[in-house]
């Protein structure tokens, strides 16, 4: 799932091509994408794209006072649309200006996640579902804010990362690659941290999205999960970056924790999922 970086990148792009055209129409393709049955998205007909802000790992079209709400999932894309088919394929959702432009969201494959969530001057997005579930985003976090996080979770620090309701924005590429950064056990107790190993993860989350966000800048759509650079991430029995061990992983039914047991375990192999130990 595109994480905050290329949900940032992605949003700068639609920006770029839309800004300031005049909505002329919005069209749910399919029944289910449309999340909200009020106001009705006709309504924001003839308001300017203002701006495409983000929220996590959400999108935000601001039409005047109309906020269009666009979570794509794993496979959503927001696209040009020049040819405008009664069924495009993968189609979702269109938004045509004025100027005989379109903006189209596709979805690969079967799960049919992705959602719009329309939202009217009467209600802030920001304090409604689904944006109001989430924690605070990633790249504006503090020392102060992200100690507080893990003072109120004991959980494994990989899992605090990638928990939405409490830090926004951070899939397991960055997880993966932000505890590698660490040098963190994805497994520490998050609560035991010392002073010194959150100062570490507080960077490392900095730094690690920085990277992201430098790469996807650099791309003209949102790339396949593979083809983004990471340090650990779907690299193992690859050498470490840092210190030429092998990358080693923690396999789950749907993804895995990727580490490097010298940079971040003291050497120790995590097991598995059932019984490797909290490391610190």
């Amino acid at each position: 799932m595109p994480e905050i970086g290329e949900i940032q990148a992605h949003a700068e792009r639609v920006a770029e091509e839309f800004g300031g055209r005049r909505l002329a129409a919005f069209r749910p393709i399919t029944f289910h994408i449309l999340k909200t049955f009020a106001p009705d998205p006709s309504d924001a007909v003839g308001a300017t794209l203002d701006a495409v802000e983000t929220r996590g790992k959400f999108m935000i079209m601001v039409f005047g006072g109309h906020r269009f709400v666009v979570h794509l999932m794993q496979g959503g894309r927001l696209r040009p649309d020049p040819k405008q088919s009664a069924k495009p394929r993968g189609g979702q959702a269109r938004w045509t200006f004025d100027d005989g432009s379109a903006l189209l969201l596709t979805e690969a494959g079967s799960d049919k996640s992705t959602g719009v969530w329309v939202f009217d001057a009467d209600t802030d997005p920001l304090a409604a579902e689904p944006l109001s579930e989430l924690g605070p985003n990633a790249d504006a976090l503090d020392q102060a804010t992200l100690d507080g996080l893990l003072d109120e979770h004991s959980m494994r620090v990989h899992g605090l990362l990638r928990k939405q309701r409490i830090l926004a924005g951070v899939g397991r590429r960055l997880a993966n690659d932000i505890c590698h950064e660490a040098r963190l056990s994805p497994f520490a107790n998050a609560s035991k941290l010392d002073p010194d190993q959150r100062s570490a993860l507080l960077e490392a989350i900095r730094t690690c999205i920085d990277r992201s966000l430098e790469f996807e800048r650099a791309q003209s759509e949102i790339v396949a999960s593979g083809k983004r650079p990471s340090a650990v991430h779907n690299r193992t029995g690859e050498d470490c970056p840092r210190c030429g061990d092998t990358v080693r992983e923690v396999a789950y039914s749907r993804y895995q924790v990727n580490y490097c047991a010298t940079c971040q375990t003291n050497g120790k192999v995590l097991a598995d999922n059932t019984t490797s130990k909290f490391l610190k």
